[in-house]
C-alpha cells in the first residue's frame, strides 16, 4: 500500500501542471509555509501535520488536494534543508517573483493560519526569525492588495467567466 502512495506522490510530483487544478496557487501556498518551515533547524512531524490541517481548511476537506499541499511543502522543504537548489532567500524571491506576475495570490497569504508552526519553536532566535518572516508576508501582502487592487480585479473577474 505505501509503495502505492509512492508512486502516485512522484506521477503526481512528475506532472503536476497537468493534473493538478491551479497548480500555481498550491505552489505558492506551500512555499509561504515552506519558509515558515525552513526557518526551523528542528523539522518535527507536527510541522506538517499542521499544514495538513491548513490545507484541509483551505480545501474544504478536499484530503487529496491538502496532501499535495503537504507533500509538496514538505519537498520544498527537504530541498532548503539539503541545500538541493534552493534556501529561504531564493524562496522569498521566488514569492515576491509570483506576487508580481500574479497579484490575487496576495489574497492567499493567511499570516493567521503561520501561527501554529511557530508554536512549534523553542528557541527564541528561531521564533524571532519565524515572526519576521510572518510579518514581511503580511507586508508584501498588504503592499499587493493595495498596489495592484485594478489587476486583481480583472484577473478575478476573468477566472470567474472561464468557470
Amino acid at each position: 500500500m505505501l509503495s502505492n502512495f509512492k508512486i502516485k506522490n512522484h506521477f503526481f510530483n512528475a506532472f503536476r501542471e497537468l493534473f493538478v487544478h491551479h497548480h500555481g496557487s498550491l505552489e505558492f501556498r506551500a512555499k509561504i509555509l515552506a519558509l515558515i518551515i525552513s526557518a526551523n533547524e528542528e523539522i518535527k512531524p507536527d510541522n506538517y501535520t499542521i499544514v495538513k490541517n491548513i490545507g484541509m481548511s483551505i480545501y474544504k476537506d478536499d484530503e487529496d488536494r491538502a496532501n499535495l499541499l503537504m507533500l509538496l511543502t514538505k519537498e520544498l522543504v527537504s530541498r532548503v534543508k539539503e541545500h538541493n537548489s534552493l534556501d529561504i532567500d531564493t524562496i522569498v524571491v521566488n514569492i515576491q517573483k509570483e506576487l508580481k506576475l500574479t497579484p490575487r495570490y496576495a489574497k492567499k497569504i493567511d499570516t493567521a493560519s503561520l501561527e501554529p508552526l511557530l508554536n512549534i519553536s523553542h528557541n527564541s532566535d528561531t521564533l524571532a526569525y519565524q515572526k519576521n518572516m510572518i510579518e514581511f508576508l503580511e507586508s508584501i501582502k498588504e503592499e499587493t492588495l493595495h498596489d495592484k487592487k485594478s489587476q486583481i480585479a480583472k484577473d478575478e473577474e476573468s477566472l470567474e467567466s472561464k468557470y
